[in-house]
């Protein structure tokens, strides 16, 4: 699947693509219930590109800056979710105090019907655009009736627990369930980052690590947990995370995420990957001295390796 064209402003949408159907939303994780949203933008207009509209910022980081972080995806990785769902062209716009005082009929007609020449619109029952979210499905019915372009309102996608949410989501992970999180997902929950030096302990007990900041994504539940790692070049090789704060060493300010890659040796400073989180193994906990940490690696390994299996 190639990856889909990414735009901030819809001056910037190439000839070839306007006129699209367009899938509307967050899309944070990309989860089972924005896919349902997608295919059904697809199914009404086939033939017509199939373009994804969306936020970046996330408005809730705009309107709340100091919330912990809560990004289930930041944009390369949605964008490559979108592109492999089908999205030729993704429009991510930037989400400023400007954008939130547009009202929500401006919005329709400047961004989805001038600047995108959407054809056909596509939407979750609980979307919500312009100043003050005063724009809702029922407005975007009334609306793009009168501008004669086509609207499907996509019920919530429900499993056993009720709707799929990005929230649920984001509360199995924090619950140290990622299982969960991949059932909702559709795939498991990945953090992508670029690899940064550590203090070369893991190196020194015999299990190097590669080190990735938290950053924007949200933190999961603090622990161990067995995963599968994807590469640089693509391969997806399987390991043992650790996300916390190294209580057993005093302490960190932030929350990382080390990772020991099993039967892999190689140099991947300054290079991107991507941990998907498989199995929750145990919480985080604080050890009585090195020794008694390495011996606790050492199990956390065997663990990883039985349940990756």
């Amino acid at each position: 699947m190639t990856q889909p064209v990414v735009v901030t402003h819809p001056g910037q949408i190439p000839a070839g693509l306007r006129g699209a159907t367009v899938a509307l939303g967050n899309m944070d994780g990309v989860h089972l219930g924005h896919r349902a949203v997608l295919a059904a933008a697809h199914a009404a207009r086939p033939e017509a590109p199939l373009a994804v509209l969306t936020f970046e910022p996330h408005p809730r980081e705009h309107f709340r800056p100091d919330d912990p972080p809560f990004r289930l995806t930041l944009l390369p990785a949605k964008a490559a979710a979108l592109g492999e769902l089908g999205a030729a062209l993704v429009v991510a716009l930037p989400f400023d105090a400007e954008l939130a005082a547009m009202p929500a009929e401006r919005f329709f007609r400047d961004v989805l019907r001038e600047g995108l020449g959407a054809v056909h619109l596509s939407c979750g029952q609980d979307f919500a655009f312009g100043h003050r979210r005063g724009g809702d499905a029922g407005t975007l019915t009334r609306l793009a009736e009168a501008a004669g372009i086509g609207l499907t309102v996509v019920p919530p996608l429900v499993d056993g627990q009720g709707p799929i949410s990005s929230t649920r989501i984001r509360r199995a992970l924090q619950d140290g369930y990622p299982e969960r999180a991949t059932a909702m997902l559709g795939r498991p929950w990945e953090i992508r980052g670029e690899v940064v030096h550590g203090d070369k302990l893991g190196r020194v007990l015999g299990w190097p690590t590669a080190n990735l900041w938290m950053g924007r994504y949200l933190e999961p539940a603090r622990g161990v947990y067995a995963v599968t790692v994807v590469l640089p070049d693509g391969q997806e090789v399987k390991g043992v995370s650790n996300i916390g704060r190294r209580p057993t060493l005093g302490g960190d300010p932030q929350t990382r995420l080390e990772t020991y890659i099993f039967d892999w040796s190689g140099d991947l400073y300054g290079q991107e990957i991507g941990i998907r989180l498989r199995h929750f193994l145990r919480a985080d906990a604080k050890f009585d001295g090195l020794e008694a940490l390495k011996a606790a690696i050492a199990r956390d390994a065997a663990d990883a390796r039985a349940v990756l299996g």
